[in-house]
């Protein structure tokens, strides 16, 4: 190599240096399936294989504009579905020792109550930092009853962790259809009744944390506290492949993964179809606190810490790494991770398969409260 020369200068004719490396997923190979991804966990994948879902799920049965007692019903078969998947996948796992439970009511605004579950280490000792968690779902399905979000929060708890699981109201499934702003709303009490009840729950700093549509109402319940003028009282938050765009149809450029992963886990259809459910009416596209991608300068800054982790191999893996760079571009601090050979939500959601992922987001979780 002569003296000045670069390595664009080894390449061959006609090519740049990008032609030379090859476009992960399905951007490089149309039909790549997750089974066939050299990116994707082995583990992860073979786990997945008996349900078939490292390929390709089947198209969703109804279109978008179907009446909606049909979505509905679509919502409450997939629901099922989901529950007894993921509670495969914490079956046969001993419980977590040292982790004492117990179920509590928040009252609502205008009547009713909000049921949560407190998960504490069983010997804590003084004041700990709290989670308020909010579970995946897609803001649409899925419970924190359900075993493999109990056994999330009892493994934040066993770190050293005061974790209050919140049961708000979803946009279909067995707990009744309350579009937006329903289970935003239940959120947002339980983080403020939490934060109002801190010394009694032996809780010093609260973070509020979620993964998928528990993502979504993560960042949009901060956004709330800061539109409500209580925001400070947050100490961070932590969301994990957040579900946070809100139009599936014609993702933009910049939402690469939404293309190189399709069909990974996840579809467009099904996030779309979600999205309809969650909206019916689709007047609030825009809001950022149903959709919070949609979030402006104005909206994020002043927020508290926050931490975006994605996965690697999920079709929503740009949309939260989106949030983050706006988050960065006003100052808020805000720290992105990326879990490396993971499908949507599968540090969480596979602790029996990736023991030692779900291990590491537990820690990561742990580090970021004890750090503010």
């Amino acid at each position: 190599m002569t003296a000045g020369a670069t390595n664009a200068d080894k390449t061959a004719p006609g090519l740049s240096a990008t032609d030379l490396v090859p476009r992960p997923g399905r951007l490089g190979e149309p039909t790549m399936t997750m089974r066939e991804d050299p990116r994707a966990d082995p583990r992860m994948v073979a786990a997945l294989a008996p349900f078939e879902l490292d390929l390709p799920p089947q198209p969703m049965p109804l279109p978008l504009d179907a009446p909606r007692e049909q979505l509905l019903e679509v919502c409450a078969a997939m629901e099922q579905g989901m529950e007894q998947l993921f509670g495969s996948f914490t079956a046969g796992l001993e419980p977590v020792a040292g982790v004492t439970t117990e179920t509590i009511a928040i009252p609502r605004p205008g009547g009713g109550e909000i049921t949560a579950y407190v998960h504490r280490p069983t010997d804590a000792d003084g004041v700990l930092p709290g989670v308020v968690h909010l579970h995946g779902g897609g803001m649409v399905l899925l419970e924190a009853a359900g075993p493999a979000y109990r056994h999330w929060r009892d493994m934040l708890a066993a770190s050293g962790l005061v974790v209050i699981g919140v049961e708000f109201r979803n946009g279909a499934g067995k707990h009744g259809s309350h579009p937006y702003p329903g289970g935003l709303d239940d959120c947002v009490t339980a983080t403020r009744w939490v934060l109002d009840h801190a010394d009694e729950l032996g809780i010093g700093k609260v973070i509020v944390s979620g993964e998928s549509g528990g993502g979504n109402l993560t960042l949009s319940t901060v956004l709330r506290a800061k539109r409500e003028g209580w925001v400070d009282r947050i100490a961070g938050a932590y969301a994990l492949c957040p579900f946070i765009h809100g139009d599936w149809g014609n993702p933009p450029p910049e939402l690469a993964s939404q293309h190189e992963n399709e069909g990974y886990f996840l579809s467009r259809d099904m996030m779309a179809t979600l999205a309809v459910v969650y909206d019916p009416t689709g007047e609030h596209n825009d809001e950022p606190t149903c959709w919070p991608l949609k979030a402006g300068a104005d909206d994020v800054a002043g927020l508290p810490p926050h931490v975006i982790s994605v996965n690697e191999v999920d079709p929503l893996r740009d949309e939260g790494l989106a949030y983050l760079r706006l988050l960065l571009a006003n100052g808020v601090s805000a720290v992105g991770r990326v879990v490396v050979g993971t499908c949507h939500g599968a540090d969480v959601l596979m602790p029996a398969t990736l023991p030692d992922v779900t291990a590491a987001t537990v820690r990561d979780i742990k580090g970021f409260a004890d750090s503010l």
